[in-house]
């Protein structure tokens, strides 16, 4: 299992402690720190060490197993997943971002889920839109 000391939340900051979890695990991950196949601490080990709780852990865990980053794979634990594709990176960063931004509107979990579906079915109904004037 890697050490993960360069794991650190700040809880006088704006960005909530799992979303600093998950973007740090995400950076290790993009810059080669984390490597294919390196197993991560079990999440009540790594919300122990952090002194978070492990729901807090668990978030950032499933967040970046959502989009493919980490594959979780039962009592054997979470490892960092092979290597993305550019395309499926890019879009993760994406994703990630409008997430935020989300977050940031005052949007919680399920409306997010909602307005993003909603956007989905719309271009899988109409893939190449009019502009909208304004």
């Amino acid at each position: 299992m890697i050490p993960m000391d360069f794991v650190r939340t700040d809880s006088s900051a704006e960005v909530p402690p799992f979303e600093q979890v998950r973007r740090q695990l995400a950076d290790a991950i993009e810059s080669g720190r984390l490597k294919p196949r390196d197993q991560l601490p079990t999440v009540r080990k790594l919300a122990a060490d952090l002194g978070l709780a492990a729901n807090t852990v668990a978030r950032a865990y499933r967040e970046l197993e959502l989009v493919g980053v980490i594959e979780t794979r039962g009592r054997h634990g979470s490892f960092v997943a092979g290597s993305l594709s550019p395309h499926k990176a890019a879009g993760a960063r994406l994703a990630a971002d409008v997430v935020q931004r989300m977050r940031d509107l005052g949007m919680g979990d399920a409306e997010m889920l909602a307005i993003l579906r909603d956007a989905v079915e719309s271009h899988s109904r109409n893939p190449h839109p009019t502009p909208r004037r304004s």
